[in-house]
């Protein structure tokens, strides 16, 4: 059974910074991509950033530049490095992971497998 578990989200103050962590079990976690996305209320899930298995990183826009998303596979986690948080940061952030390496379609929610309970994050000015 895949279990995704995220932690590490709080309340933090605009310009702060927070790592979100994400630890897998009940797969071959090496093998797979694995991304984060969030979601804000009223909002669609929208993508944010992802990893592939030889640790090549893709990452929205919006987040470019202040995000950094690194795996370690001996532990079978995912981590993001969130710094200069924005109140456009507030969102519930998800771990997700597709039973695949490859990167077509990355950024799209659609095409990942397992996905974590998601862990809150909080930005306030």
């Amino acid at each position: 059974q895949v279990q995704l578990v995220e932690s590490g989200g709080e309340l933090v103050q605009a310009g702060a910074s927070l790592r979100l962590s994400c630890a897998a079990s009940g797969l071959t976690f090496s093998l797979y991509m694995m991304s984060w996305f969030r979601q804000a209320p009223g909002k669609e899930r929208e993508f944010v950033a992802a990893i592939r298995r030889d640790s090549t990183a893709y990452y929205a826009e919006s987040v470019k530049g202040r995000f950094t998303i690194s795996r370690g596979n001996v532990k079978n986690a995912v981590y993001l490095q969130m710094n200069s948080l924005s109140l456009e940061d507030t969102a519930v952030y998800y771990c997700a992971v597709r039973n695949t390496d490859y990167a077509g379609r990355y950024n799209d929610y659609h095409y990942y497998h397992y996905w974590g309970q998601g862990t809150q994050v909080t930005v306030s000015s």
